[in-house]
């Protein structure tokens, strides 16, 4: 087996299927840009961590519990674009170890990945290929323009058309690591901005050979509990002028969602990131201080929301369930413009029966209205 098919196979175990209700395409767009309220949204986002499907069977689920399908929920079908916005091609990836613990590889880039089997969804890379304007130039072509980068494109009718385009802080921290890159912008900014100069050209061609776009879709994941790992500033000079030429461009063209995904504490650079286009986070982490309520407060109709119920409520008791629910889902719910649900992947230890309940709950509050 190659390590593509073993990493799919992996997430494959861990692969949900969303029951319950679907809403058109249209008043999806029209529910997240608060245009129109016809009723909540809720779903799950992520699924389940890794052994709690196996802690759920223990407890008596049903198959249909385990995948999830029995329960209800309500959202849009989206259509991720077969189109590779980021790196193209490079070295066939090559498992280098394999034990009952870890999974380490040689991915495309040439990145040694190292994944925690029992705990963690993804790799995560020990080295990189990137550390100077040398290196950018060496591998530049994996991010440029190619008609090799467009998959097969069909009918997308009523279905929601999302873009997936690479972060501006993501994908520098894919080719230099976390610690580098944050150094690279105070010693080697012409580096950042090259990388995303070639990126920004090659997006805005992709978008050019598109007939038509919903939503744009961003993965950052650029903070943690104590907040961002850049400030303001450095999105100013180094993300916004990449995310404001593609979002302009896909707004000319019909797109009218720019989402962003990001963990930990954004709200220092959340205005920032307005100015450069976004209009929708996800999963808004409760742990991190990301209230969906002070945050609605704060913006109002300027951003919209997925996620923003704090997860480890599940694993407490069902009054502090329900305390949750109740301080979030009425208030939210007047205003629009949020698909409820966990801020991340069911934690590990989440009862199945406090599942049951919370999901319960969920419908019986947005019901009420």
């Amino acid at each position: 087996m190659n390590v593509n098919d073993y990493i799919h196979s992996f997430h494959a175990a861990l692969a949900i299927k969303r029951g319950g209700e679907i809403v058109s395409r249209e008043e999806y767009l029209d529910y997240m840009t608060f245009r129109a309220n016809t009723r909540p949204l809720f779903t799950e986002i992520f699924g389940p961590l890794v052994g709690l499907k196996e802690e759920w069977a223990a407890q008596g689920a049903t198959p249909v519990e385990i995948n999830l399908s029995t329960f209800r929920y309500r959202t849009v079908i989206e259509n991720n674009l077969p189109v590779i916005t980021g790196w193209l091609g490079g070295d066939e990836p090559v498992i280098l170890e394999d034990t009952a613990d870890s999974l380490v590889y040689r991915d495309q880039m040439g990145r040694r990945m190292e994944m925690a089997k029992k705990s963690a969804t993804l790799a995560l890379p020990t080295t990189y290929p990137v550390a100077n304007m040398d290196d950018w130039q060496r591998i530049r072509q994996h991010y440029e323009f190619s008609e090799a980068r467009f998959g097969q494109l069909q009918s997308t009718a009523g279905q929601l058309t999302s873009l997936q385009i690479p972060g501006g802080f993501d994908e520098p921290r894919q080719l230099m690591g976390e610690e580098s890159l944050a150094l690279a912008c105070y010693e080697q900014p012409e580096l950042i901005h090259a990388i995303l100069e070639t990126i920004t050209e090659t997006v805005v061609r992709i978008c050019e050979h598109l007939p038509h776009v919903d939503q744009l879709s961003v993965h950052e994941d650029m903070a943690g509990r104590s907040g961002p790992l850049i400030g303001p500033k450095h999105v100013e000079e180094f993300i916004k002028p990449y995310y404001r030429r593609v979002w302009d461009l896909a707004q000319e063209r019909g797109a009218r969602l720019f989402k962003q995904d990001s963990d930990g504490d954004m709200r220092p650079i959340i205005p920032a990131f307005l100015d450069a286009g976004v209009n929708c986070i996800f999963p808004c982490e409760p742990a991190a201080g990301m209230d969906i309520v002070k945050l609605r407060e704060q913006y109002g109709n300027r951003i919209a929301f997925l996620g923003g119920l704090d997860k480890h409520i599940l694993r407490r008791s069902q009054q502090e369930i329900t305390a949750e629910l109740e301080y979030k889902l009425p208030v939210i719910m007047q205003t629009g413009g949020c698909v409820f649900g966990l801020d991340h992947r069911i934690p590990n230890g989440t009862p199945l029966a406090n599942y049951r309940f919370y999901i319960a709950k969920v419908w019986e509050i947005l019901d009420r209205r």
